[in-house]
């Protein structure tokens, strides 16, 4: 997400999941209706965090001489960072460090031999939908292809209302044409919206429903396509939800625990994604 559109995502994060409420929910009385309103204004007039402008976005990680390994990221805010001010405690600093060192593939000496030499890089833009996949995929293919893609999506479609058939097929057309173009790519699905301290019960609850549906029409349309998808709400969620330390100040976006424990989830999809490069 850019700083402006961070801007414009403040009141419609709340917003537009207190519209969900109305559709999705049976708020049966008026003071349930009131409830979920007060709820909307509260989160909405929460300060969010915005994209780190210090943070590169292209950097070399690992020991010269080990296999290159191009690793770029694509999607929201995860993609980026943002509620974190390093790039070792974003998502992709820290799967490109774990890469680097032979992580996820094993221990000793087997580990040493999956050593890369990660170059990492990220095309994601905060406060983007499925619909803007498409522009980030051209940016990740120009100049040298990329050998693995991570996409970090969802939590914006769910907030914006998007119907889940639509954004899974964006989605889904995302993952087709990287991997058309020879890429491997690892999906994680929409995170637990339901963990986000941002908002209050049931505005939460609400949002975790929606975010459930989003990950399975997601996880569908990655596999149809090639890709694999990591389920982030399943393996996640529940670290979320018990540790209020993976959340950012703003308690909506992850902070370095909270990258750290969606780097680690990704981490075996990625490594098997990256050994599968290697061979070639």
């Amino acid at each position: 997400m850019t700083a402006s559109r961070t801007g414009r995502r403040r009141g419609g994060i709340a917003g537009r999941i207190g519209r969900a409420a109305a559709i999705t929910l049976v708020a049966g009385t008026v003071g349930g209706a009131a409830l979920l309103a007060g709820e909307v204004v509260l989160a909405r007039n929460r300060r969010y965090a915005e994209p780190e402008l210090g943070l590169a976005l292209r950097s070399v990680v690992g020991r010269s001489g080990a296999p290159p390994l191009r690793l770029v990221l694509l999607g929201d805010s995860s993609a980026l960072g943002v509620g974190v001010n390093r790039l070792r405690d974003t998502v992709g600093g820290q799967l490109a460090w774990l890469l680097s060192e032979g992580a996820g593939i094993g221990g000793g000496t087997m580990a040493a031999q999956g050593q890369r030499l990660v170059h990492l890089s990220s095309v994601g833009v905060s406060g983007s939908r499925a619909t803007d996949l498409a522009t980030q995929v051209a940016r990740a293919l120009l100049g040298e292809r990329p050998d693995v893609a991570v996409i970090l999506i969802g939590a914006n479609d769910v907030t914006a209302l998007r119907r889940t058939g639509e954004t899974a097929s964006y989605l889904g057309a995302a993952v087709r044409r990287l991997r058309n173009a020879g890429v491997e790519v690892v999906v994680g699905t929409c995170p637990d919206l339901g963990a986000v301290r941002a908002l209050a019960p049931p505005l939460r609850q609400i949002a975790g429903l929606l975010g459930r549906r989003t990950a399975k029409a997601q996880a569908r349309a990655v596999l149809e396509a090639g890709g694999v998808a990591v389920d982030l709400a399943a393996e996640t969620g529940p670290v979320f939800r018990a540790d209020a330390g993976t959340l950012c100040h703003d308690g909506y976006h992850p902070s370095a625990d909270g990258y750290r424990v969606w780097a680690h989830a990704l981490l075996p999809a990625v490594a098997e994604a990256a050994a599968v490069t290697r061979q070639h």
